[in-house]
């Protein structure tokens, strides 16, 4: 039969190539456990595994068209209640392991889980926390067997992961199609997952996204990336992330590997030299990091090889530069003909290949042996590549392909071509997405290097947000998917993301925030007049904060300040440290922020917002006006002087 669910082609790859390995994982680090290496699951076993929890799920009442909320973060049993779950009809509603009590309790509600499914014993007690006399769970798993404090919960049967397991061995051996017949009934149309974006109002939106919106993606980024049987992949991203979870797919629907690690330097590097990865995607402030690290063992080395590495760094990017051109491999945003572009870079890169040549003998082949003999390529997404650290690896020979997308499409529409990656660019969006760019003032579609607003279009878009539809009609509308980014289009269909029309921010690290929870917050304090939060693709948030003069003058002469204007105080260190107290005071983990939603720095500014210019009529704030006439401010936010 043709293969239209995950699940159905994950069965076909293990029934092609059952001897070859699907996950690569250490086991737990345990008293008991000496020996630590890598331990292998071949596609037979995976599928059997599968098979076993599956028909578990639907031993104990796990229904076709249910919901069923797992919290956790990487780990190889995750791939197995997943697939376990989508081959019953059923679909699953994950988080990771870093959200609160109320928002776990909120999505398991708000969703109508009938299971849930805990990685360990502190995600079974907020979700046991969490319930409520309207909450509509049967029955919950612990992934990691811990289950043995919790035996009794009122209206609630409480499981490990392996009594599933073997529930389901017993069922499949009274009736060893009971699982296979679930999976035969799935079509391309079900519904697959809900995944809910991050937030702090304390409802966020869950995207419905089914079958095809995975296969679409998987069938069409083969060809992009050159992706093989047998390749491995390095997996340290969370794995509930639409990111993390569409490369999964990309990896069990063609046969080849993931190896799970985890985003901390020290092991993973240690997993890099283990793994041998073909493979690594990752956002792209774990590449900033790396680069980082790079620089800072540099610092501590002798002047001779600081300045042999900051020559051969720029000689290298200057190489690749110049290359790239040559090759047409640069974004192009008007017509133009490429042979006098070939002609007047040829010489150049004659003089520099010598040079570049030397500098990846002594210096960079080192660099690029961490990442192991079979390594072809990193993947960044969930979020802008800062261009300076694109550029750094470019210079060393570490190809890196950023790649674009959203939740809200599964995620991914773009990513640079393996074979022809174009800097500066997402490169170009995949096969039969279409899309139109439409400017902001006019309404009007427009072309190559002129920026507007991309809408998109294509079976993966999602259906709507869960239970929300007048959110879904502000951003779906005839089948388009307006994804709020500003982008530029090249002439071979590249794109360039320059900003977001709309108001979510996204850190490097791929985490999303909603400024106004925040801003609101800040604006509580009587000091504070008004509040921008910004930071995208930054590593943290900042914010621009108009004070209220009056009592910023008070705090002054209390204080015995002198000063003689307004703006002589915005730059005072006692009312600047008076500030950041009130700041953190207000936006923490205590008043119901994580950790990266806090606000790290910030500029006071010296005058209002106003209204026609940085304010609507309606006094909202105009946030890309604002980002634009306070652009150097902004900058200086995130500038640290670093290398």
């Amino acid at each position: 039969m043709n293969a239209q669910t995950i699940p159905q082609r994950v069965r076909a790859v293990a029934q092609q190539h059952p001897e070859r390995a699907a996950q690569m994982s250490r086991p737990p680090a345990k008293p008991e456990v000496a020996d630590r290496s890598f331990r292998t699951v071949h596609y037979k076993d995976l599928w059997a595994e599968v098979s076993r929890f599956g028909a578990g799920l639907k031993a104990f009442g796990l229904a076709r068209g249910a919901h069923v909320g797992i919290v956790s973060d990487n780990c190889r049993q995750w791939l197995v209640a997943d697939l376990g779950i989508l081959g019953l009809g059923a679909a699953d509603v994950p988080r990771g392991s870093d959200s609160t009590q109320d928002e776990v309790a909120y999505i398991v509600q708000h969703s109508d889980c009938t299971v849930a499914i805990a990685e360990d014993a502190a995600q079974t007690d907020k979700i046991l926390a969490g319930l409520s006399e309207k909450s509509t769970l049967k029955f919950l798993v612990v992934l990691d067997d811990s289950l043995t404090a919790y035996r009794k919960a009122p209206s609630l049967q409480l499981l490990n992961y392996s009594e599933v397991v073997a529930r389901g061995a017993a069922e499949l051996a009274q009736d060893p199609l009971a699982f296979e017949r679930e999976v035969d009934a799935g079509a391309a149309g079900d519904l697959a997952t809900i995944i809910y974006t991050s937030g702090t109002t304390g409802e966020p939106k869950g995207v419905i996204l089914t079958h095809q919106s995975f296969t679409f993606q998987v069938d069409r980024i083969y060809p992009v990336l050159g992706i093989q049987s047998g390749h491995v992949f390095l997996s340290v991203l969370p794995i509930w992330h639409s990111y993390e979870r569409a490369i999964e797919y990309v990896v069990v629907c063609c046969g080849a590997t993931i190896a799970y690690s985890r985003p901390v330097g020290k092991i993973m590097i240690e997993d890099l030299a283990a793994v041998r990865p073909h493979w690594f995607p990752s956002v792209p402030r774990i590449w900033e990091s790396v680069r980082s690290s790079i620089y800072r063992n540099v610092k501590g080395k002798s002047p001779l090889i600081r300045a042999l590495f900051a020559f051969f760094v720029v000689a290298g990017g200057t190489h690749a530069d110049l290359l790239d051109k040559f090759l047409g491999r640069w974004p192009r945003f008007h017509h133009h003909w490429q042979l006098p572009t070939q002609v007047w870079t040829a010489l150049p890169l004659l003089l520099l290949w010598p040079v570049k040549a030397l500098g990846g003998l002594i210096l960079f082949r080192r660099l690029r042996a961490l990442l192991g003999d079979r390594f072809i390529a990193g993947i960044s997404g969930g979020g802008a590549l800062p261009g300076h650290v694109d550029h750094f690896f470019r210079a060393i020979g570490i190809l890196v392909l950023e790649g674009y997308g959203l939740t809200e499409m599964g995620p991914v529409l773009g990513v640079r071509l393996q074979r022809h990656p174009v800097p500066k660019t997402v490169g170009p969006l995949l096969k039969d997405v279409q899309f139109k760019i439409v400017d902001e003032v006019t309404g009007k579609r427009v072309g190559a290097g002129r920026q507007g607003e991309l809408w998109v279009k294509s079976p993966q878009v999602m259906l709507g947000y869960y239970k929300k539809p007048e959110l879904t009609a502000k951003v779906l509308a005839d089948g388009w998917l307006n994804t709020g980014d500003l982008v530029i289009r090249t002439v071979r269909r590249e794109f360039r993301v320059v900003g977001r029309s709309k108001d979510t921010i996204v850190l490097r690290g791929g985490e999303n925030i909603e400024p106004e929870p925040i801003e609101q917050r800040l604006l509580q304090s009587d000091f504070i007049d008004q509040v921008m939060v910004v930071g995208q693709d930054q590593k943290y948030l900042g914010a621009l904060i108009v004070p209220n003069f009056e009592l910023l003058e008070q705090f002054a002469r209390e204080r015995q300040i002198s000063y003689m204007d307004r703006e002589e105080l915005l730059d005072n260190a006692q009312i600047v440290e008076y500030v950041h107290e009130v700041v953190q005071h207000l936006v923490n983990p205590r008043t119901g922020f994580k950790a990266f939603e806090r606000v790290f720095k910030f500029r006071l500014l010296p005058k209002a917002f106003e209204v026609g210019v940085e304010l609507t009529q309606k006094l909202s704030v105009k946030r890309n006006v604002v980002a634009r006439l306070y652009a150097a401010q902004i900058t200086r936010l995130f500038t640290n002087g670093d290398e």
